[in-house]
């Protein structure tokens, strides 16, 4: 257990991403895919049954004993949560309203916030488009971690407790690599929440804001749809950056486990992403994949080869346009 990791760097590489390349390469193949670009319908709806059962969830925790508090907060809430953030990675991608209605899309996306309890959606959006403009682009994509993560989270113990905050290194990442100036939706995202939650206190109690807050550290900690966040793009298999999962929780993750569909077509929503698969099977079947992100959890942790290092890293060329 206390073994330290050899790997004492990133995996550097001098090539482009693969995804522009091969996304070209499949549209000129199947130019039908073109077709399940765009918004999708059903996403806002979705969207809001599951705000208004966490708002009923808070309801009816406010009279519960702690421990059943605590119960239901990792059983239920954590799920619940963990799913609205990668609702709101949908909507960063315009697929509630569409490229269109832009501001519609961020303004809706602050409402899924709601029941995470901590703002985050306005940040997201402004990120995640730099990490799939510019995957693993050095100083760039705060989806890559820090020098200080990859040279203290060695061991099989401290790998534990690195995934157990992973909610805290997400949030201090991007002020450690890629700092930006705030803008007036992030503010206006973190004035809505604040006033959501002190709402929700003064109405309920401290203990539909404790279910709503550790839901969300733990639902994007040591849980099993957290798997994804290793899952995606940690280095399992040399010279492979990005992975598919086709299991069952991407029923619960809007098909997040889809992450090279993902990554070749960000505007198709995640419900149409298994279409992708389907029509240019050949470009997917061979690729790594897994079954479970349980298992991946496991073996990141257990694994002497793999660390927070285990990451693909380019420096990036030319002009960078940043969101």
């Amino acid at each position: 257990m206390g073994n330290r990791f050899a790997r004492q760097d990133y995996e550097w590489v001098y090539t482009d991403q693969p995804h522009a390349d091969r996304r070209k390469e499949i549209l000129a193949k199947y130019p039908e895919i073109k077709s399940l670009m765009g918004p999708d319908q059903r996403l806002k709806w979705i969207v809001c049954m599951m705000v208004v059962i966490q708002f009923l969830a808070f309801y009816l925790v406010k009279d519960l004993d702690w421990k059943w508090v605590l119960f239901w907060t990792y059983a239920f809430g954590s799920c619940i949560n963990h799913s609205m953030t990668l609702a709101i990675h949908e909507i960063s991608h315009n697929t509630a309203f569409g490229n269109n209605k832009a501001l519609w899309n961020r303004y809706f996306a602050m409402f899924a916030n709601l029941p995470i309890g901590l703002p985050y959606s306005a940040s997201f959006k402004r990120y995640h488009l730099d990490h799939h403009r510019y995957l693993g682009g050095d100083g760039v994509d705060v989806d890559i971690p820090t020098e200080f993560e990859g040279w203290f989270f060695c061991t099989r113990f401290r790998k534990l407790i690195w995934i157990m905050l992973q909610p805290l290194f997400y949030a201090a990442r991007p002020l450690a690599i890629n700092p930006k100036p705030v803008t007036g939706l992030e503010l206006a995202n973190v004035a809505v929440q604040l006033l959501f939650d002190v709402l929700l206190y003064c109405l309920w109690g401290a203990k539909p804001v404790v279910y709503m807050l550790a839901g969300s550290m733990l639902g994007m900690g040591l849980h099993p749809i957290s798997g994804h966040f290793i899952a995606e793009h940690y280095m399992f298999l040399k010279g492979h950056e990005t992975y598919s999962y086709y299991g069952s929780l991407n029923l619960l993750t809007f098909n997040v486990g889809y992450h090279n569909e993902h990554h070749d077509f960000p505007s198709i929503p995640g419900r149409r992403l298994p279409m992708v698969r389907k029509i240019a099977a050949e470009y997917y079947e061979d690729l790594p994949q897994y079954s479970s992100w349980v298992q991946v959890l496991y073996d990141f942790i257990m694994d002497d080869a793999l660390s927070p290092y285990s990451r693909i890293k380019r420096k990036l060329k030319g002009d960078v346009k940043q969101e």
